[in-house]
């Protein structure tokens, strides 16, 4: 399906479903508080990071859990976000064409990118917390590879750290299973 710019709703009023009468391109867009975002293609180590977790992710991932890349997570009508890296049920990922709601997400991770740190940092994790995801993941790669994983306090729904790794550490979590991912093993050659 095509939209047309009559189709269009103004400035500030996209919703989730506007989003969805967009045509497959390939384009990444996301929605903040009603206002269409459009980011730029990652970097090489931006990409290749993510494949690289997304293997380790998968390798271990339990059955009815289920990691993917890049999915949209509509969090309100008015607020549509596509993590890096997403860890959703397995019956939600069977059933779905990509589109998860906050619910069915288990983990959303974001690679921080030149272009979106505050949002990455700041913006993403609060809104996950707010939808009620349980773990969020911050990956950075400006000075090395770090990455720093979260869990939600349900009762204030926000984010509580779990652990900072960088150098040669290996991530090392029970949660939202037991984890255990040498980050030498997922650092791309150019990083």
């Amino acid at each position: 399906m095509t939209a047309t710019t009559s189709d269009m709703p103004p400035q500030g009023d996209w919703t989730a479903d506007d989003l969805a009468r967009l045509p497959e391109d390939g384009v990444r867009r996301e929605i903040f508080d009603g206002v269409l975002h459009v980011t730029v293609s990652p970097s090489s180590v931006h990409q290749a990071l993510s494949g690289f977790l997304f293997y380790a992710l998968s390798a271990s991932c339990p059955e009815h859990l289920f990691v993917s890349q890049s999915n949209d997570v509509v969090l309100n009508p008015r607020r549509l976000y596509a993590p890096d890296l997403l860890v959703v049920t397995f019956d939600a990922a069977k059933s779905k064409t990509g589109k998860f709601t906050a619910s069915e997400v288990v983990l959303a991770a974001e690679i921080v990118s030149p272009s979106t740190k505050s949002i990455d940092r700041v913006t993403k994790p609060a809104f996950y917390a707010q939808a009620g995801i349980p773990h969020y993941w911050l990956i950075e790669t400006s000075d090395d590879l770090a990455v720093t994983t979260y869990e939600l306090n349900p009762d204030d729904r926000i984010y509580e750290p779990t652990g900072t790794f960088s150098g040669d550490d290996v991530i090392r979590l029970d949660r939202p299973w037991p984890i255990e991912i040498p980050l030498r093993s997922v650092r791309p050659r150019n990083l």
